[in-house]
């Protein structure tokens, strides 16, 4: 594509997903909450453990999801990786 078609480019180009240093960091504290929760917490009985882990997982896929829709609405993308950071702002009060 040379500079001239650049002007007709609607949706900004976003950096894939496996790539993006906040993606990275979100895998490596998932895989750290479910090894402390496995660990140190209670297997059964304790609803906290699950919730831990499943805000790990859905803020690691809710940046690959809103990644992958922002290639066509910037608004999806925006609002993901807010539920995203909402979802580790959880893990981080538990």
């Amino acid at each position: 594509m040379n500079t001239k078609d650049n002007k007709y480019q609607i949706l900004k180009r976003i950096r894939p997903w496996r790539e993006a240093f906040y993606y990275q960091k979100s895998v490596v504290l998932y895989q750290l909450t479910f090894v402390f929760c496995k660990r140190f917490l209670p297997a059964y009985g304790d609803r906290t453990v699950d919730q831990m882990v499943q805000a790990a997982r859905s803020g690691k896929q809710n940046i690959i999801e809103g990644t992958e829709d922002g290639e066509t609405s910037i608004e999806m993308h925006v609002k993901l990786l807010n539920v995203a950071r909402s979802s580790l702002q959880e893990l981080r009060e538990d």
